[in-house]
């Protein structure tokens, strides 16, 4: 009977000791106090570390754990780095609304900013449209008039009055031309 009670008592004692033994508890940093906020967590990090490198590792500790920064008048101030821009918070970290607002402020500067991009991409085609008509323009007027070449009159005899009479009149509609330009087309409206 004995030798029962020490197989049966041993491995009990044993599971008790395990379950008693007090949790093993994950010592923080800090000392006593855990810090209010990023500046507090910051101080104290200042002060518990012995070196540079030791510091760094704390300050990241600091940055995760609180995402608002003290504003010099009090309260705390949010820096979203997607908006280029600072948002009023109450604690040091943002509570579910004020992140919903700043989702929302977030969507509406996404709108506008496409809009930006297609109205610039707008007016860039609008100037690369206007700048080709230009060149078009510049390119047809600095072309220099070339006269219409005379149909030549078949059968015409050098002596005859008619043929005379015709290549004056040409001659004198060439003049005309060089001199004048191109006559202005008349259209009927109705």
């Amino acid at each position: 009977m004995a030798d029962f009670r020490k197989l049966v008592l041993l491995p009990l004692a044993i599971v008790l000791c395990v379950v008693m033994m007090p949790t093993r508890s994950h010592a923080q940093w800090w000392s006593s106090r855990a810090p209010v906020d990023f500046e507090d967590c910051v101080e104290t990090a200042e002060k518990t570390a012995t070196s540079k490198e030791a510091r760094s590792p704390l300050l990241a500790q600091c940055d995760a754990k609180f995402a608002g920064r003290r504003k010099p008048g009090g309260g705390y101030t949010y820096f979203d780095f997607m908006q280029n821009r600072h948002f009023d918070i109450a604690g040091p970290n943002p509570s579910a609304e004020e992140l919903r607002r700043m989702d929302e402020h977030y969507t509406a500067f996404l709108d506008q900013r496409k809009k930006s991009i297609i109205a610039a991409a707008f007016a860039a085609k609008q100037q690369q449209v206007q700048t080709e008509a230009n060149v078009a323009l510049e390119q047809k007027q600095a072309r220099p008039h070339k006269p219409r070449a005379q149909p030549k009159q078949v059968g015409c005899r050098a002596d005859t009055l008619s043929c005379n009479w015709s290549r004056f009149a040409a001659g004198i509609k060439s003049f005309k031309r060089t001199l004048l330009g191109p006559p202005a087309r008349i259209t009927n409206r109705i």
